[in-house]
Parts: C-alpha cells; sequence; structure tokens
C-alpha cells in the first residue's frame, strides 16, 4: 500500500517535516538526494523551499516538475521520526 502523505511543512536547509495518515511524523533531510538532471537545480535552497504537496500523487513536487516517491519519503521519515502529541514519554 503507498503511504499517504498528509502534510509537509519546510523546516530549514533541505529538511522537511513530513505527516502520514499512519501518524509517522518526521524530519527528512533531502540534502543527499539532489543529484542527478532532474535534482539538482534543488540545491538552490530558494528553489528547494518551493515544493508542494500534490494530493493526487501523494507526495511533494516542485515547479520544475521533480517528484519524490511517497514510499521513499515514509521510509526516510520512519527513521528520523519526531515526537508529536499522540505520542507521549512517561516518566519513571
Amino acid at each position: 500500500m503507498i503511504p499517504k502523505l498528509t502534510s509537509a511543512e519546510y523546516l530549514r536547509d533541505y529538511t522537511i517535516r513530513l505527516e502520514f495518515a499512519d501518524g509517522v511524523v518526521g524530519d527528512v533531510d533531502l540534502r543527499a538526494e539532489l543529484w542527478g538532471e532532474v535534482f539538482e537545480p534543488l540545491q538552490d535552497v530558494e528553489l528547494f523551499r518551493r515544493f508542494r504537496l500534490d494530493d493526487e500523487l501523494n507526495t511533494i513536487v516542485w515547479p520544475s516538475g521533480a517528484d519524490m516517491a511517497p514510499e521513499f519519503l515514509h521510509e526516510r521519515a520512519t527513521q528520523n521520526q519526531v515526537a508529536t502529541k499522540a505520542r507521549r514519554v512517561t516518566r519513571g
């Protein structure tokens, strides 16, 4: 099943906070992914910041036509999860 991306927020540099319908929320640094003809222009942080969430493709896209697979983004977000209100840490 393709993960449903519900929110994407620019944080800094090449880092975006991604939130998925299954509750995964993670900060993903995409700097290392910006290579090749399609992605190299996004090394300009001002262009990188111009992404938007595309509900039809279920991922983030840039005006240049670049996009990233939602499965890849979900995997990266899972590796870099951040605390959310739904996930509380109890102190013992």
